[in-house]
């Protein structure tokens, strides 16, 4: 049995950067669903649900180590930055991806996801319904199974020298794809972890920003993995990611900057997704021997047919701007599996699909 029953899918030792105090038990909530602000709010009772992971000891245990090891390594960050080194680099890749995976509103999304699968296919939901409880153990599985999936990223901190402070969020551990966001290459077709062009994002205190990003098409301008922002628009570009990304809350330390916020979720508000994937059913139409046509259609109106397709899609949200420290990369390239199904990163296209597909075609980035 898990000794601990309320279990944050956020830790406290993350939080704790963006409380009221030193003491690390309030913290600033602003809501984006209410549009209002709670001063100091407990943060025991931020991003924690009942035994969230179930009442499994050893995962508990697994989940504290990752937990532990970033709780030093952003103690030693936070003091002294420039001290950044490779054990801190791989601490924070580890504690990005279980980031990721956990949260409630990343586990809400797969839930989402498979019921809508199940819905489009005709099948009831007693037969075909994914739990949060069930979606949060394969997360924790799918981590146990991939956690190097993202170590062929580069690295840097991102230290903050304005007024102006990074927030977080309730589900702090971004991914975004500058690359695939922008390239009509990319048209009708989603990004994942392995995704060429991906761009991390994980807020360490209201002054230092982790940045994890594909240095095959971008470049960032740094001394020894700290580089520097100077201006308000850049912090608000790196805050509106939090904004479009979280569920409900966004977290800030100090309350006087409440306007700062305010005025930044005003912004780009407009940009929030109502729903995070979209399922699109197809029956078959036509076919001639050769090819065969399908017609979109509402499964819930769909008559008596032989085939059908389900598409299941995940939706990304589009930022209203880009922070400039993120330049394209000079001569800068993408790669595809050979599949035309999507694209990859080199180490992904050489280690992974060469087993089943030609050499992957390597192809230069347009121009932005």
């Amino acid at each position: 049995m898990a000794t601990n029953k309320n279990q944050h899918y956020v830790p406290r030792c993350y939080l704790k950067a963006f409380t009221y105090n030193s003491e690390g038990k309030a913290i600033n909530v602003f809501n984006l669903d209410r549009s209002k602000c709670i001063p100091m709010a407990p943060v025991k009772n931020q991003c924690s649900r009942d035994y969230f992971y179930g009442n499994n000891e050893k995962l508990e245990s697994a989940i504290q180590f990752v937990e532990q090891a970033y709780a030093s390594t952003s103690s030693e960050l936070l003091e002294f930055p420039q001290a950044f080194n490779k054990k801190h680099e791989i601490v924070l890749k580890r504690f990005w991806l279980l980031q990721y995976l956990r949260t409630e509103a990343s586990s809400r999304r797969s839930v989402e996801m498979s019921n809508g699968i199940g819905e489009a296919a005709g099948i009831s939901a007693e037969e075909y319904n994914l739990g949060i409880k069930e979606a949060v153990l394969i997360a924790m599985k799918t981590y146990a199974e991939c956690m190097s999936i993202i170590d062929d990223l580069k690295v840097c901190l991102v230290l903050n020298k304005t007024e102006c402070p990074f927030i977080s969020s309730d589900d702090p551990a971004v991914l975004s794809n500058k690359w695939h966001l922008n390239d009509p290459r990319t048209k009708f077709k989603s990004f994942g972890l392995r995704s060429s062009g991906n761009l991390l994002f994980l807020p360490l205190s209201p002054k230092l920003l982790c940045l994890l990003y594909d240095g095959g098409v971008y470049s960032v301008s740094h001394k020894n993995g700290l580089a520097s922002i100077s201006k308000k628009d850049d912090v608000k570009s790196f805050n509106e990611h939090q904004i479009l990304n979280c569920r409900a809350n966004v977290y800030l330390k100090d309350i006087e900057h409440e306007v700062f916020v305010v005025e930044s979720i005003a912004e780009c508000r407009d940009n929030r997704l109502v729903e995070r994937h979209r399922t699109t059913y197809a029956v078959l139409e036509s076919s001639n021997g050769d090819y065969s046509r399908y017609v979109v259609i509402d499964p819930t109106v769909a008559e008596e047919h032989e085939k059908a397709i389900i598409h299941s899609e995940t939706m990304h949200y589009h930022p209203t701007s880009w922070p400039i420290v993120i330049k394209w990369r000079n001569k800068g390239t993408v790669y595809t599996n050979g599949t035309g199904v999507g694209y990859v990163r080199k180490h992904h296209a050489v280690s992974e699909l060469e087993r089943f597909y030609k050499e992957p075609v390597r192809q230069n980035r347009p121009r932005a």
